[in-house]
């Protein structure tokens, strides 16, 4: 069972950039779609972006975030990315990484995938 790890969170003005990483261990990395999903206070998580297992596959972004943020993984290294940029207060979330066993594909709902990280906060100001 892979674990999963996230940093790179942080404050950022309206209109910045952060990359978000998602560190892998103790499984096989390139044997999951991965997916990356954020929640705010009182709201439900919501998917943000998700990347199959297989690099150079098609990647699955939220209307919200599409041309904002890239999602992106380095099987060798066992991480997963997520590139945001143009940012704004409305993506200020809890940001968490899920994986799923690859040969399921990836999915938008968060409860099809099985394993978590404990999340990095990320604010946006204006």
């Amino acid at each position: 069972q892979v674990q999963l790890v996230e940093s790179g969170g942080g404050l950022v003005q309206a209109g910045g950039s952060l990359r978000l990483s998602c560190a892998a261990s103790g499984g096989t990395f390139s044997n999951y779609a991965m997916g990356w999903f954020r929640q705010a206070p009182g709201k439900e998580r919501e998917f943000v972006a998700a990347i199959p297992w297989s690099v150079g596959s098609n990647t699955y972004y939220a209307d919200s975030v599409k041309g904002r943020f890239t999602i992106s993984r380095d099987n060798a290294k066992n991480v997963l990315y997520l590139q945001m940029n143009n940012l704004r207060p409305e993506d200020s979330a809890v940001y968490y990484c899920a994986a799923r066993p690859g040969v399921g594909g990836i999915s938008y709902s968060a409860n099809r995938y099985g394993t978590w990280g404990q999340g990095t906060q990320v604010t946006v100001s204006s």
